[in-house]
């Protein structure tokens, strides 16, 4: 299966998200009946967060290195060889990037990108795609960067997709597929631009 950006954009809109098997690359849609989400009113970083970004340890950057951020969150992670962001998934996302559908962060330290996550924004709803970090916390540095700034410009819906161990230490809970359609609803509904 190949991505283009009208099947894409139609997908969210209904629950889907594309990922690929691991093992021969195959493209599929998934739509899990529990959604894992960020609420964007309750949000906290944690306190080793919100020290670094006290400090200014890091400096981050919105769609300054989008090919980096979607090859770091591809490359394979300690312990886990495996990826779900294939090749034709990157092209997708680039081509939406290019559209100014498609947003990274980047945190840098000392010139070098240490961290960051990319997604889509779509109306009042920012679709988290990954994340990643080659240096400790710049993930989570990154991640509340995008909430402030999706607090800022009125989103209502940070969809994180599947729920792990570490999304619901950041914070993320999970909420059944009906309850995500209705949030997705009002979000797409929200009129407002990630830029």
């Amino acid at each position: 299966m190949m991505l283009n950006i009208a099947m894409l954009l139609k997908a969210y809109r209904e629950g889907f998200f594309p990922m690929s098997d691991p093992e021969d690359g195959e493209l599929y849609w998934c739509r899990p009946h529990m959604r894992a989400v960020f609420p964007l009113d309750r949000f906290s970083p944690s306190r080793d967060v919100r020290r670094l970004e006290r400090k200014g340890v890091f400096r981050l950057t919105v769609n300054h290195d989008f090919p980096g951020v979607i090859h770091g969150c591809a490359a394979p992670r300690k312990g886990d060889p495996d990826t779900w962001i294939s090749e034709p998934i990157i092209a997708a996302y680039q081509q939406l990037h290019e559209l100014g559908l498609a947003h990274s962060i980047e945190c840098w330290h000392d010139g070098e990108l240490a961290g960051g996550l990319y997604g889509m924004s779509m109306a009042g709803a920012f679709f988290g795609e990954s994340m990643f970090s080659w240096r400790s916390y710049a993930s989570q540095v990154a991640l509340s960067f995008l909430v402030h700034r999706l607090r800022l410009k009125g989103f209502r819906l940070l969809d994180a997709q599947i729920m792990n161990p570490h999304l619901r230490r950041l914070g993320a809970v999970e909420i059944s597929h009906e309850e995500y359609m209705e949030q997705l609803a009002v979000a797409l509904a929200k009129k407002t631009v990630f830029l």
